[in-house]
């Protein structure tokens, strides 16, 4: 099968190679990959800026992938030939990615493909729905009635948060770009231009001073430590980028909680990864009802110019995903 290589960090360029076709286990389901999610984490590995992804060089990357099912190991029940399925799948520790024509897939990483959804729509969602869910659902039990501030709301995570929260009664408010706010609205939060309106001048404008239930930080850095300032007392600040140095006073004066996400926990542990495969039917659920749709860059990219795809992402181009067709 045709695949794209990753020799080193150093070049950090694609090598397109034909490989062998996997052979799936008992255990495993042969996909067929029709299309391949871009995250910033895919680049970030390309160029040897993820070790916490712990890649395995040569690699396959590509965390996300949707396709169709070709061949089902003895021992998988929950799946046949012909499904149409997406999951986060590879790419990272060494597991093979979904920049190939196939992939030999542990099936309770996957999900069937909601009916509606494009291929190219259904790999754009994985690793950002899951981020977003666990975050959102599986640590701050957002709930009807919550005031939820999402920091970096147009973006591949945060504009799937909006949506998560929207589904689950909450109010949304969304930090983004004056370029961004009709996209924002468009998927049912109150767009608010960060770069013209302080933490301080948000708490008070939309929360009367009191602070949001939930604040979702999808940006880290300093934008972490305004989801300290920004949440109200007994609430919840949930991050996908807490990596860095941060004062947690603003924090604990509060009684506030702090939950990191790390969705890569289950494809280098190999534990866990059953609920990422419930999570996703989750996302199938909410698109099927019509209140979840990824928002998918218009470009349309290949085998031979993923790296362009690549560097869209990297130079901060891409309308929050991009996708390569294969």
């Amino acid at each position: 099968m045709r695949a794209l290589i990753v020799d080193d960090f150093q070049s950090a360029t694609f090598r397109t190679a034909e490989i062998p076709r996997p052979e799936p286990t008992a255990n495993q389901v042969l996909v067929r990959i029709k299309a391949s999610g871009v995250n910033p984490l895919d680049s970030k590995i390309r160029t040897g800026k993820a070790p916490h992804a712990k890649p395995v060089l040569p690699a396959v990357l590509g965390t996300d992938l949707a396709g169709v099912i070709e061949a089902v190991g003895q021992d998988v029940t929950t799946f046949k030939v012909g499904d149409e399925v997406y999951g986060l799948t590879g790419g990272v520790g060494g597991l093979q990615g979904s920049l190939a024509e196939f992939a030999a897939v542990d099936p309770d990483l996957l999900a069937k493909k909601p009916t509606h959804f494009s291929m190219r729509e259904a790999a754009a969602l994985p690793l950002v729905f899951l981020t977003a869910w666990e975050g959102l659902v599986d640590r701050a039990n957002v709930r009807d009635g919550q005031k939820v501030l999402v920091l970096g709301g147009s973006g591949g995570v945060g504009h799937i948060a909006v949506q998560i929260a929207k589904a689950h009664g909450a109010t949304v408010f969304a930090t983004a770009s004056a370029a961004k706010h009709d996209m924002v609205q468009q998927l049912g939060a109150m767009p608010i231009d960060y770069r013209t309106t302080s933490i301080e001048q948000i708490v008070q404008t939309f929360t009367d001073g009191r602070g949001f239930d939930v604040v979702y930080d999808t940006v880290g850095g300093s934008t972490l430590d305004d989801a300290f300032k920004a949440v109200c007392n007994y609430g919840h600040v949930v991050s996908s980028y807490g990596w860095g140095q941060h004062n947690l006073m603003p924090l604990s004066r509060k009684s506030a909680t702090y939950s990191g996400v790390f969705v890569l926990l289950p494809l280098l542990t190999g534990k866990g990864r059953a609920h990422h495969g419930e999570i996703l039917r989750q996302a199938t659920q909410l698109a099927e009802a019509n209140q979840l749709r990824p928002v998918v860059d218009p470009r349309h990219f290949i085998l031979d110019t993923a790296l362009s795809a690549h560097e869209a992402v990297e130079q901060g181009t891409a309308v929050s995903k991009i996708v390569i067709d294969l």
